[in-house]
C-alpha cells in the first residue's frame, strides 16, 4: 500500500501543479478578453485569431482545472442521501462510484478524443473562420484535461481505500475554511451590501438638497 500511497501524492502534486498554473491561465484570459472589447470598441477592429484564442483558453481552464478541482473536493455533490450514512459508507460509496461512473465515463472520452486530436495534428487543420488558429491545440486539451481527471480518481481511490484500512485520513473532507461557493456568496453579499449603503447615502443627499 506504502507504494499506491506514495503514487497518490505524486498524482496530487501534478495536478496541484497544473491548477496553480491554470490560476495564472485565467488572468490571461481576462487580459485577452479586455483587450479584445476595447479594440473591437474603440477602433471598430476585430480579430477571428484573438477571439478565438480567448475560447481556447477557457476550454483550457476548464478541462486543465478538472482533476484539481477534484482533489479539491470543489465538484458538485448530491448527497443529501449518503451524508445521513456513516463515514465508512461514504467512502464505499464512493469508491462504487469512481469505478463505475468516472473511470468508464473518462476513460471512454480519452480514448475517443486521441483520434479526434491526432486526424487534427496530421491535416494541420485550420479554423473555418478567416484568420483562425489551428485546431490542434484545442483538441489536444481533451485528452489532456481527461487523462487528469482520470490520475485524479486513481488517487482519490488509492486515498478511499487507505481510510478504509485506517491509514489515511478522510479524502472526502474539504480543506479548512470556507468552499468555493460560500466565498461567492459572502462576496455577492458584501457587494449587495455596498450598493445599498452607496443607494441610501444618495437617498439623504438628495433629499437634504431638497
Amino acid at each position: 500500500m506504502k507504494f499506491f500511497l506514495t503514487l497518490s501524492k505524486l498524482i496530487d502534486t501534478i495536478n496541484v501543479k497544473v491548477g496553480q498554473a491554470v490560476i495564472w491561465l485565467t488572468l490571461v484570459v481576462v487580459l485577452v478578453s479586455a483587450t479584445n472589447a476595447v479594440i473591437r470598441k474603440v477602433f471598430n477592429v476585430s480579430s477571428n485569431a484573438w477571439l478565438e484564442l480567448q475560447w481556447y483558453l477557457f476550454g483550457a481552464i476548464f478541462l486543465l482545472a478538472a482533476g484539481y478541482t477534484f482533489l479539491r473536493n470543489e465538484h458538485v455533490r448530491v448527497d443529501v442521501i449518503s451524508q445521513k450514512l456513516s463515514k465508512r459508507t461514504q467512502i464505499m460509496i464512493e469508491i462504487f462510484g469512481v469505478i463505475f461512473f468516472l473511470f468508464p465515463a473518462c476513460i471512454l472520452i480519452f480514448w475517443l478524443s486521441l483520434p479526434f486530436f491526432y486526424e487534427s495534428l496530421v491535416l494541420h487543420e485550420l479554423s473555418s473562420n478567416t484568420g483562425g488558429l489551428i485546431r490542434w491545440p484545442a483538441k489536444l486539451l481533451i485528452p489532456i484535461g481527461f487523462g487528469l481527471l482520470i490520475l485524479a480518481g486513481l488517487s482519490h481511490l488509492i486515498k478511499c481505500i487507505g481510510f478504509l484500512m485506517g491509514i489515511c485520513p478522510d479524502p472526502t473532507a474539504r480543506p479548512r475554511g470556507k468552499s468555493a461557493e460560500e466565498e461567492l456568496a459572502d462576496e455577492i453579499r458584501r457587494l449587495a451590501d455596498e450598493e445599498a449603503a452607496t443607494a441610501a447615502e444618495q437617498n439623504i443627499a438628495t433629499g437634504k438638497g431638497r
